[in-house]
């Protein structure tokens, strides 16, 4: 804990954020440090609690009143050592994580939350501002070679545990650059990529292999890939997007999220040439879905400078307070406003698209129709159509963010020999198995699309797992919440 009655002299400060119009000109990251003397009182609120619940919220076990306590004592760098017992990358998570900790943090009953997220973002900058990050290649060897399929946080979280362990290492990634997920779908605002690569530079300094621009899927293939390596981690995400099912989807102007988030990233990190067809300045945007993936839609297409942007989501708007059968520690399903919609546009709640017109093969009109929630008696819910709701939008460019089914398995099973789920993820038991000996599965592949803390508490389990089975005996890396033994 910090101050025993921190908690009561001390209100929640969130991060300070860059002026709206001042970020809505670059991509630059939006959110600013903490003062240090503010970070003190924001650590000094976590309350003795007795039982701190914010551990059962966080996936990954972390021992946030540990940090906060150290941050409260000024001992900046006894906090780093705390959090990265659990977290591989909190600088990371302290910035895209959506923070399941503080929704189970316990002072959020009646009261706003610790800034849990924001204290994990300031200690990894500290730390790595102040050197004690580094590279710490294993004092050992253990002769396995071990493959990871992709790079994204789940991989990038089982190929730094078991390099830890001292198998030898090699990350595939079908991109020019490797990040996944973290490089090609979190915009800039969010995540600059120089943090990103920084990560990348320690674990190639710790000795990890990546081998960029190869799908492993073809080169070498499947089989091959099994036969060439001891163990095997997929962490192919879950790239199959949703689709709109309407008359007219297949017009132009039509777009999936992750195809538009992917060419900003290129250009503004690598770059890539604007293309036209995937820019929205000077166009009337709808932004279908109302998640953080149409939320960074949202913020992307203000950037480009759209004539207009509105969000629109199927579902009604949630309540601005807990319903009485959402309580505490649960995650809380209630009103958010993200920032990329403080910067502008608007936003539509209860609309089902039910067709779209254009001319001469370019899309320009979405029609749609208001819907309501109906409970049947078994207690089911279904959307029903409100007679007369039927409205018209003018658009230029339709987003379709509408969430992910799953990952590409095309030869998976053919040639690996996995099996799928029913929802066509990569079927696992408790340890990440995969029903293919030696072969793991981590992260939104075998979990469907999640949180990106989810993927990086899979990644580190799924490389314990498989240290264990190349061992043959109880494997030393940390399990959930734990310190490591290396």
């Amino acid at each position: 804990m910090g101050k025993p009655t921190g908690f009561m002299e001390w209100q929640r400060v969130p991060a300070p954020k860059r002026d709206k119009v001042e970020r809505l000109e670059d991509w630059r990251e939006l959110h600013l440090p903490l003062a240090a003397d503010e970070a003190k009182r924001q650590a000094g609120r976590c309350m003795d609690c007795g039982i701190p619940f914010c551990h059962q919220g966080c996936p990954l076990g972390n021992l946030i009143p540990d940090f906060n306590d150290a941050v409260y004592r000024g001992q900046w760098k006894e906090a780093y050592q705390v959090l990265s017992r659990t977290n591989t990358f909190p600088e990371f998570t302290g910035r895209l994580c959506p923070a399941p900790c503080e929704a189970a943090c316990v002072l959020a009953i009646d009261r706003d939350a610790v800034t849990i997220e924001q204290m994990e973002k300031e200690i990894s900058e500290r730390a790595f501002a102040e050197g004690w990050v580094k590279a710490r290649p294993p004092a050992r060897r253990t002769g396995k070679r071990v493959a990871v399929v992709g790079s994204g946080p789940a991989g990038l979280a089982a190929a730094a545990q078991l390099n830890a362990a001292g198998h030898s290492v090699t990350v595939y990634e079908k991109d020019a650059r490797a990040g996944g997920l973290l490089r090609y779908g979190i915009p800039d605002f969010k995540l600059e990529k120089a943090v990103l690569d920084r990560r990348l530079a320690l674990m190639e300094a710790e000795g990890i292999v990546f081998r960029t621009g190869e799908d492993a899927s073809v080169t070498p293939g499947w089989r091959a890939l099994r036969e060439q390596y001891d163990g095997v981690v997929l962490a192919l995400g879950a790239r199959k997007a949703r689709e709109l099912d309407v008359p007219g989807r297949e017009l132009s102007g039509v777009l999936q999220a992750m195809d538009y988030l992917e060419h900003q990233n290129r250009v503004v990190t690598a770059g890539a040439a604007p293309d036209a067809r995937l820019e929205a300045r000077g166009k009337r945007v709808i932004i279908l879905g109302g998640g953080d993936t149409g939320s960074d839609c949202l913020g992307t297409a203000l950037r480009q400078g759209a004539a207009s942007v509105m969000q629109v989501e199927l579902l009604p708007a949630p309540p601005q307070v807990r319903a009485k059968e959402n309580p505490w520690p649960r995650w809380p399903l209630v009103f958010r406003t993200s920032t990329s919609q403080e910067e502008g546009g608007e936003r539509a709640f209860a609309m089902m698209t039910k067709r779209l017109e254009g001319e001469d093969g370019q899309l320009q009109r979405l029609h749609a129709v208001r819907v309501e929630v109906q409970r049947e008696p078994g207690g089911a819910v279904k959307l029903v159509e409100v007679p007369g709701s039927e409205q018209v939008f003018e658009v230029d460019l339709l987003v379709l963010a509408m969430g992910f089914t799953g990952p590409n398995t095309d030869r998976l099973a053919e040639e690996l020999g996995v099996a799928l789920s029913p929802r066509g993820t990569v079927r696992v038991d408790a340890k990440f198995a995969t029903t293919a000996a030696g072969v793991y599965c981590a992260g939104d592949a075998s979990r469907g699309a999640s949180l990106i803390v989810w993927a990086l508490a899979d990644g580190r389990e799924a490389a314990r797992a498989l240290d264990s089975w190349l061992s043959g005996t109880a494997s030393a890396l940390p399990t959930r919440g734990q310190d490591c033994a290396f």
